[in-house]
């Protein structure tokens, strides 16, 4: 029987340690959102190229000291290279002139807020339409959240967009946020079409 408690105990705490592991990874996911012009044929693209004119813009919500310029020159390198290693397993070539898409990105840096009160779900009283009790803040979340836009366009016209939402720890160490940008690209382009 003791032994029957302690194995029992042994799998509790291994279970709790597993459910935690999966919140932590859930909570690093990268969310992706893609549309395209369905009536593109993105399979005779053989070629790729930055936007000759504007490849880039990096937008930043956060504070009034925050730097664009800074936060794109950490990025940008990341950002070319995982869209040039990503087009590569597409079997989509760069082009130094005239290529058949051209791609831009965006990355947008922001802070967001979401809150919960007590009473927020409960159904107002009958008499007044007024909540049983007053309300009083239960729940705050405050986080830094950043957004990967990737634009490709032909012949003046975007046929293809990808949307990488993810939360953004400021005290991450530089391979971290490295991962993440490059994760982002990754699933971003995997969604690319095969018609």
């Amino acid at each position: 029987p003791m032994l029957s408690l302690r194995i029992r105990s042994v799998r509790a705490v291994l279970f709790v340690a597993i459910v935690a592991a999966a919140g932590i990874l859930a909570e690093a996911r990268v969310d992706v959102r893609v549309a395209f012009d369905k009536t593109f044929h993105f399979k005779s693209v053989r070629t790729w190229g930055w936007h000759a004119e504007k490849k880039d813009e990096v937008m930043m919500a956060r504070t009034q000291k925050d730097d664009p310029e800074v936060a794109r020159k950490r990025a940008e390198p990341l950002i070319i290279d995982a869209v040039t290693t990503e087009f590569a397993k597409l079997k989509i070539q760069p082009a130094a002139a005239d290529p058949q898409v051209t791609v831009t990105y965006f990355l947008l840096l922001t802070n967001s807020t979401s809150a919960q009160t007590v009473g927020q779900f409960l159904p107002a009283t009958l008499e007044w339409g007024l909540p049983p009790f007053d309300a009083a803040t239960q729940s705050l979340k405050l986080m830094n959240r950043g957004s990967l836009v990737i634009d490709l366009n032909a012949k003046g016209k975007i046929i293809w967009r990808g949307v990488a939402d993810a939360k953004v720890d400021p005290y991450a160490s530089d391979t971290d946020r490295e991962k993440t940008l490059r994760e982002a690209v990754r699933d971003l382009l995997k969604k690319y079409p095969k018609n």
